[in-house]
């Protein structure tokens, strides 16, 4: 499986110490020169800076062939490197929370997945505590999806944590 991701997402889950789910989720993500760059920015926070420079084994920085997108939209150079890297591979997803990147992903019919998605489906297989990370996610500056959807997420992750106990208990 082929993944690219953006700054966005791994940016955040260095924030709340949730990396490992990426590597789990997906194996190895593969992340242009401009993405690795401004993971190390002047206003990134340390932790990130720290994590990004002892990056681990399951994360791939390559150089993005620039020229094989154009974008219709005002995107920045990590979303333009990731796109570009995404068709270069042939991409089985792009990681990014970016708007117009997103759009642009999906006119190109490169499949795009969320943050919160990534959250959620962790949960799923039990990797992450989704209500402990959405309130970790609360407390940076990640611009959270409305509160309408974030309770969507946790009914569901209530019910299938019930759905589990119930299936443990018939099981005994």
């Amino acid at each position: 499986m082929i993944i690219i991701s953006d700054t966005t997402p791994l940016r955040y889950l260095i924030e709340i110490e949730a990396t490992h789910i990426l590597e789990t989720l997906y194996g190895k993500i593969t992340i242009p020169e401009k993405v690795f760059s401004e993971l190390q920015g002047v206003n990134t926070p340390p932790k990130v800076k720290a994590w990004i420079q002892a990056c681990p084994t399951w994360i791939e920085v390559r150089k993005a062939d620039t020229s094989l997108f154009t974008p219709t939209r005002n995107i920045h150079d990590g979303e333009r490197e990731a796109i570009a890297l995404a068709i270069e591979l042939q991409a089985d997803a792009f990681l990014s929370d970016d708007g117009n990147a997103i759009k642009e992903a999906l006119r190109l019919n490169i499949p795009t997945i969320r943050l919160f998605t990534i959250l959620e489906s962790a949960a799923e297989r039990n990797l992450i505590d989704l209500p402990d990370a959405i309130r970790k996610m609360q407390g940076t500056t990640f611009h959270c999806p409305p509160v309408a959807i974030i309770n969507a997420m946790l009914e569901r992750d209530r019910l299938r944590k019930e759905a589990e106990e119930e299936a443990q208990k018939k099981s005994k």
